[in-house]
């Protein structure tokens, strides 16, 4: 037998999918879907049967754990072997290893891995004082996403924490493209996009000040002001806590109207 198939798309930022020579692979049954995506997210990792048996199962597997998940990577590689054609070897692809299993991914195309690397060119172009770059390598990265995370995949404890991990990249990319946008005085054409992020997340910081200081350069200063104080009314009520120094010293400048807050 030959080994390698000849082309390998994973995505997971939104609809799960694998393909291989165009092919899907993905089972229709739920705990044989859960196995192939957690297997995804680690491409090229070897995953724990134990972590598998946790995320199938959580803390309490039955007693035919083991001998069901070997029947899921089983129909998952019958699934591998129809895609990658005869005389190709599925183990090549999804392998046993000593203590768990892994999906090989040398050349296969994966949307977690082109997001992160433009990301990182993206945040070395922005500390780099190249706003212009950055803004630009976000928004192709931040392009990639067609949804929340593995949004048709039902989701134990283990990939729960995956979804929620690639989701903080994702929020930490918009905010470093909003501080971008700022930098480059698009205060007006993000304001939008940040009141939709702050009714979402009201307790996120970083993005109410980044909307309270485009509100302010658009002369909105009582609008960033109510901002300030809906956040600050959440976090009193949920958490018993006053927003951060950082966040009031920015109520302050805004009240104060101190020119620091200009646009450059």
């Amino acid at each position: 037998m030959s080994t390698g198939p000849a082309d390998v798309q994973i995505e997971l930022l939104g609809p799960f999918s694998v393909r291989i020579n165009q092919l899907p692979i993905m089972p229709e049954a739920a705990k044989p879907s859960q196995v192939l995506a957690l297997l995804a997210v680690n491409a090229g990792s070897v995953v724990t049967v134990a972590s598998l048996m946790e995320e199938l199962w959580g803390n309490s597997p039955p007693s035919s754990a083991l001998t069901t998940l070997q029947t899921y990577i089983l129909e998952s590689r019958r699934r591998i072997a129809v895609a990658m054609g005869p005389g190709q070897d599925p183990k090549w692809l999804l392998q046993t290893r000593r203590n768990g299993y892994l999906l090989e991914s040398p050349t296969a195309r994966i949307d977690v891995e082109d997001f992160r690397r433009l990301a990182r060119i993206g945040r070395e172009a922005s500390e780099s004082g190249d706003y212009r770059a950055a803004a630009e390598l976000l928004g192709r990265a931040l392009a990639i996403w067609r949804g929340p995370a593995l949004v048709d995949v039902r989701r134990g404890p283990v990939l729960e924490l995956e979804a929620m991990a690639l989701e903080e990249m994702r929020l930490a990319a918009l905010g470093r493209r909003f501080d971008a946008d700022l930098a480059l005085g698009r205060h007006a054409d993000i304001i939008g996009e940040l009141t939709a992020l702050v009714a979402s997340h009201p307790l996120n910081e970083n993005f109410t000040a980044q909307l309270i200081t485009a509100l302010y350069r658009t002369g909105q200063i009582g609008r960033a002001l109510q901002v300030f104080q809906r956040l600050r009314s959440s976090l009193v009520d949920e958490l018993g806590v006053e927003p951060s120094p950082q966040l009031q010293r920015l109520q302050h400048a805004v009240l104060s109207r101190d020119p620091s807050l200009d646009a450059a």
